[in-house]
């Protein structure tokens, strides 16, 4: 019956004319087109794109790895990112830059502020399947605090007592209570069983510290290297086991450059799919690009003009210090060297890190101010345009490392303070020799520098008057008896509203007293191929942390009923 119906249609058809068969034909495909199409639009109306698992996501980086290790990869960005995919801390942080639990379960805190006991979750596994215990937390500790293992951390950790309590809670007792330990949990945690039989002089040279076995979102699988043990590429795969749920991209690759410019050609070649960070003076030649995606997070790094008082005796005097922070106009910098990715700096901390004061007047660019200040403190302007006081000129060194962010912000700062009638005198230094010669024995009048900070901020390395020899960071050689109080109670007090207090108390000095001139924070950019999806960070306390939420990011997607 079926066929007879259709032999008759087709009879049909054949009996039309050619015109009708076009019209026939034209209704019928509109037709079945027009039924797909309501098909699919019913087919996206009840139901969702999420993620799916698979796809590979390619990244450059400048820098070589050496050290994929945790407790030794502070000093390179290529070590630092890889081992924060591989390798897992207690804590670690969220999109924002805010501490948040990893593997551990829950923490508490005794009422005399010095013991935590953490304990961790359970049926963590590491890479090769064995269990993940308090003996291997212990493990990684006790090879921080020795000094054998050459741990950059080691400091951090001197005066910690950490024992173990049952297979998983540790306690961790310190010598006064200080509110930023938590921030040490974050490193990464070794294997007992793979390290325990490495003797401390092979630990720098075993073969784990490049094909390591860690518990993080994902595992080592392969590397690439050149004739010259050169790494070319680095292969990492998705941790299936992982404890907070398996990643969805599949394979994560790493392509090592000696320089910015390189890894831009390799980019634009599309040999990776994106950059750790690009400069904003390169960044107009990335957007060129349709399938770029440029993800501007906050960081908590600060560039100001240290003052070292002990060195000048121009900048003893607190009016020239005022002065010189009323003539800094940080919008200009910000503008013509940043590329306008960046945000002024008026103080130690930033508006996005915690403590950071609203109510306090900060120096704002105010030229006429900064002609009023050294006026009325007697600073003479010369047939010159400098100033001078008592025989003195206004004149001092500003010494800057030679990267070229950091040089072009010495000569607008140069120009800037001229017109003011300051004489500055820029000198630029390799960035060793620099350290070397003049930071480290603080050999400079003033210095631009940058410090990197924590969005929870602990300012004592930078500010207290302990840390102004090396190898402390207090670059302004500042000495302040309140200050340092200040910075005492803020490690030992965990009250939120009594840490406000103190931030804010710090904070105010430091606008009064001119011991340096804050200029701005860059903006990290991170360059990214538009296929990669799920990027949700806004703020990080280090490169390395754009990866805080990697396990959400995703390339494939697959639809589910709503």
């Amino acid at each position: 019956m079926n066929i007879l119906r259709r032999r008759q249609w087709l009879a049909l058809f054949q009996a039309l004319q050619v015109r009708d068969r076009i019209l026939v034909l034209f209704f019928a495909v509109v037709g079945l087109g027009a039924l797909l199409f309501w098909l699919g639009a019913l087919y996206v109306a009840s139901t969702q794109a999420v993620p799916d698992f698979g796809g590979e996501y390619t990244e450059g980086i400048v820098s070589q790895p050496r050290y994929i290790n945790p407790i030794l990869s502070q000093t390179s960005e290529a070590d630092a990112d890889i081992s924060g995919l591989i390798y897992q801390g207690l804590y670690g942080y969220d999109g924002e830059g805010k501490l948040v639990k990893r593997m551990a379960q829950d923490s508490t805190l005794s009422d005399d502020g010095r013991t935590y006991t953490v304990t961790l979750r359970q049926g963590i596994r590491w890479h090769d399947g064995e269990e993940l215990t308090a003996d291997d937390v212990l493990y990684t500790v006790q090879a921080i605090q020795d000094p054998a293992y050459k741990s950059p951390l080691r400091a951090n950790w001197l005066s910690v007592e950490v024992g173990t309590v049952d297979r998983y809670t540790l306690t961790f007792t310190l010598k006064k209570s200080y509110f930023g330990f938590l921030e040490n949990l974050t490193v990464g945690i070794l294997p007992k069983h793979i390290w325990e039989n490495i003797a401390p002089e092979n630990f720098l040279l075993a073969d784990y510290n490049l094909a390591p076995i860690g518990a993080g979102p994902y595992r080592f699988y392969d590397s690439e290297k050149d004739s010259s043990g050169n790494v070319l590429t680095y292969e990492l795969r998705a941790f299936d086991g992982y404890f907070d749920g398996a990643p969805h991209i599949e394979k994560i690759a790493f392509h090592f450059y000696p320089d910015e410019p390189t890894l831009l050609d390799a980019y634009n070649r599309k040999e990776v799919l994106g950059m750790n960070s690009v400069t904003p003076e390169n960044l107009a030649l990335v957007e060129e690009r349709k399938s770029a995606r440029v993800y501007e997070m906050a960081i908590p790094r600060i560039f100001a003009v240290f003052f070292n008082i002990t060195k000048s005796a121009v900048l003893a005097h607190d009016e020239v210090r005022s002065a010189l922070s009323f003539a800094t106009d940080r919008e200009a910098i910000i503008r013509e060297v940043l590329e306008g990715k960046g945000q002024p700096a008026e103080t130690a901390l930033l508006p996005f890190m915690n403590g950071y004061a609203t109510d306090i007047s900060f120096p704002r660019y105010d030229e006429n101010q900064a002609n009023t200040i050294l006026d009325q403190n007697s600073w003479k302007r010369g047939e010159d345009g400098i100033r001078a006081k008592d025989g003195t000129v206004l004149a001092f060194e500003l010494k800057v490392p030679d990267w070229p962010e950091l040089v072009e912000t010495a000569e607008l700062l140069r120009a800037q303070w001229e017109k003011v009638g300051v004489r500055v005198t820029v000198t630029a230094e390799s960035a060793g020799d620099l350290q070397q010669n003049t930071v480290r024995p603080r050999e400079y009048e003033a210095l631009l520098f940058g410090e990197a900070a924590m969005i929870d901020s602990d300012p004592y390395s930078f500010w207290h008057s302990s840390q102004k020899h090396d190898p402390g960071l207090n670059l302004a050689v500042f000495d302040n008896k309140d200050v340092d109080d200040i910075l005492m109670s803020l490690r030992e007090t965990t009250d939120l509203e009594k840490r406000k207090e103190y931030y804010r108390s710090f904070q105010d000095i430091l606008a009064r007293e001119n011991p340096a001139t804050f200029l701005y924070s860059p903006t990290y950019l991170y360059v990214v191929s538009s296929s990669l999806k799920g990027i949700d960070v806004k703020s990080i306390n280090a490169p390395a942390h754009r990866f805080s939420t990697v396990k959400d990011w995703y390339i494939k997607t697959k639809r589910i009923k709503k």
